[in-house]
């Protein structure tokens, strides 16, 4: 009797569900909030199928050429992740027209005065923070703060909020005159998850909630959220689609790669990391797992020179995220 191919079964699986993420470009949160949830177990899926592969490849099996083809479609979803083929590794001689720095400060919680040296010392044309507030009180509320803010040396011409709502999400647009070149800066803060650690397994003594049903409880944040990503993001294209300039778009998007969010707010736009950026993209470091959720995309016509994600600087949950870009 022939034995029930189980292992075969679970690989045809993994890749199912990988295949399934790229639906996330055109399946809304809205219409279909849990598989907005593969793009974050990506990188975990990815892995399984790289180590199931090797497996088939130790057996001699000819299944394997299969998985191994089947791999190559991955290609791209991957190095929004790690990244060891930048496309404009030629160009870093040239002189650099824009320097862009984001960073989530978380408040200024791990000391204020040391947060703002690093980023006076970046000398940045274009300063983009998330979560500036430092007011408690408010952060504990489901009202409006101030949580974004943009800084430039140059002269901003005009600028507008977008998101006006009652989240905690915020996000803004400025046109600024960059020697002469216009360029449309939006400073993106997408609704965060308000998470804490023991909903996902993990030891907090900074909360004193615990969770019996995590899965539940995880399950409650992450899908209306999700939701309320996609009224934001709507928002947000609105100036990026009509824009007369080229864009830069970053910020704390609070979504990983391969996810609706990545794959709308990022339409027509170029990945600074994709493009410039090397190793890993790592930028939210507070959970044990990888996370990139802080990003800087740009026009095509901003062809990014430099992207660097600085773990020296442990200020905040996130590191800072600094890219250079020549103007066209």
């Amino acid at each position: 009797m022939k034995r029930f191919p189980f292992f075969l079964i679970i690989h045809l699986g993994v890749l199912a569900l990988l295949i399934s993420t790229f639906a996330n470009a055109w399946i809304s949160p809205n219409y279909f909030s849990k598989l907005n949830l593969l793009s974050l177990s990506f990188p975990y899926l990815i892995f399984a199928h790289l180590l199931f592969t090797l497996i088939w490849i130790i057996k001699k099996k000819k299944i394997a050429v299969v998985f191994i083809l089947s791999t190559f479609i991955f290609y791209n979803p991957v190095r929004r992740w790690v990244n060891f083929s930048p496309q404009n590794s030629n160009i870093e001689t040239a002189k650099t027209d824009i320097k862009v720095l984001t960073y989530n400060v978380k408040y200024g919680s791990l000391g204020w005065d040391n947060v703002k040296k690093y980023i006076e010392d970046q000398n940045a044309d274009i300063i983009l923070v998330q979560e500036k507030d430092t007011n408690k009180a408010l952060r504990s509320d489901l009202v409006k703060y101030p949580s974004v803010i943009l800084k430039t040396k140059h002269k901003i011409l005009r600028q507008g909020d977008l998101i006006n709502d009652a989240s905690k999400g915020n996000s803004f647009y400025a046109d600024i005159d960059i020697n002469g070149k216009i360029v449309r800066v939006v400073n993106v803060y997408l609704e965060p998850f308000r998470l804490n650690k023991n909903m996902i397994g993990i030891e907090d003594d900074n909360s004193g909630k615990k969770e019996n049903n995590k899965m539940e409880a995880l399950f409650s944040r992450l899908i209306p959220t999700f939701r309320t990503h996609e009224d934001q993001v709507r928002k947000i294209r609105k100036v990026v689609d009509h824009s007369p300039y080229p864009v830069i778009l970053a910020g704390d998007f609070n979504s990983v790669p391969n996810s609706w969010e990545y794959y709308n707010l990022g339409k027509n736009l170029d990945d600074a990391f994709v493009e410039a950026g090397n190793g890993s993209s790592t930028s939210f470091h507070d959970y044990k797992f990888p996370l990139r959720i802080d990003y800087i995309f740009a026009s095509s016509s901003l062809v990014p020179k430099s992207y660097k994600v600085d773990y020296s600087v442990k200020l905040s949950d996130h590191y800072p995220v600094i890219a250079e870009f020549l103007l066209n």
